[in-house]
């Protein structure tokens, strides 16, 4: 009985662990949902438009943004344009994907 105890234990830990690391945001490649978070940039007006929806924070963010005017090709580098944009964001106030701070240095994710 004691063991069996264990092995469900150990189950339901290792479904808790899988489950959590399944997070639709990769700092590896830097994308949210197969969408990078750099390049061209167009800010939409409409939720049901975007790709993603951002709220903008001043502390613990999960990506660090720098706008640029040119190659925006790191992580957290943003080009806004107003067409031929990589992906579509929309500022919410509830119910964002992720949460963004703008900075002047050091864009990424931790």
């Amino acid at each position: 009985m004691k063991r069996i105890f264990q092995f469900l234990c150990m189950l339901t830990v290792s479904l808790v662990c899988i489950s959590a690391s399944s997070i639709p945001l990769q700092q590896d490649d830097c994308t949210y949902e197969g969408k990078k978070l750099y390049g061209k940039i167009r800010f939409v007006e409409r939720a049901s438009n975007a790709d993603v929806k951002i709220k903008i924070v001043n502390s613990f963010p999960d990506i660090k943004v720098k706008l640029v005017e040119s190659f925006a090709d790191d992580c957290g580098e943003w080009q806004v344009v107003e067409y031929g944009e990589d992906l579509k964001v929309y500022v919410a106030e509830n119910f964002a994907d992720m949460k963004v701070k703008f900075v002047t240095s050091f864009p990424g994710m931790d």
